[in-house]
């Protein structure tokens, strides 16, 4: 097993992150650009990856009363994810993205996957301040 998480400090309203992060129907725009989030039967979803072509049954759920998101895959447990939008101040956001990687087969590079929850911080940094 390998667990991985990042934080962001965002300039914007807790609610208003967690609205923004939380949207399925915007949320493929701060994931990882390989990954794309279909919704079917909630919680259930289901989650394509560019680089695979592979589907994989999936769940997820929010709860806006907890600033918390929760997923992961429904049918091998390969993996599991939460993210976590914290109150600095009435304007300002701390987001906590942690992934948990069950399958060590072939578990993904530690680099690669800082890089990538990075990059989906950043975008996601970027798609609130559009929206505020």
């Amino acid at each position: 097993m390998s667990e991985h998480e990042r934080s962001r400090r965002i300039p914007a309203a807790p609610e208003l992150v967690f609205d923004q992060a939380s949207d399925l129907d915007r949320i493929d725009r701060w994931l990882p650009q390989d990954l794309h989030v279909r919704p079917d039967d909630p919680p259930a979803v289901t989650v394509h990856e560019d680089d695979t072509g592979r589907d994989a049954r999936a769940l997820f759920r929010a709860e806006r009363d907890q600033l918390r998101m929760e997923w992961g895959t429904r049918d091998d447990d390969r993996y599991a994810g939460w993210l976590q939008v914290a109150s600095i101040s009435p304007q300002e956001s701390e987001v906590t993205v942690h992934l948990s990687f069950f399958e060590e087969e072939h578990p993904p590079s530690g680099d690669d996957i800082a890089r990538a929850l990075d990059e989906s911080l950043e975008r996601l940094a970027e798609q609130v301040r559009q929206a505020a």
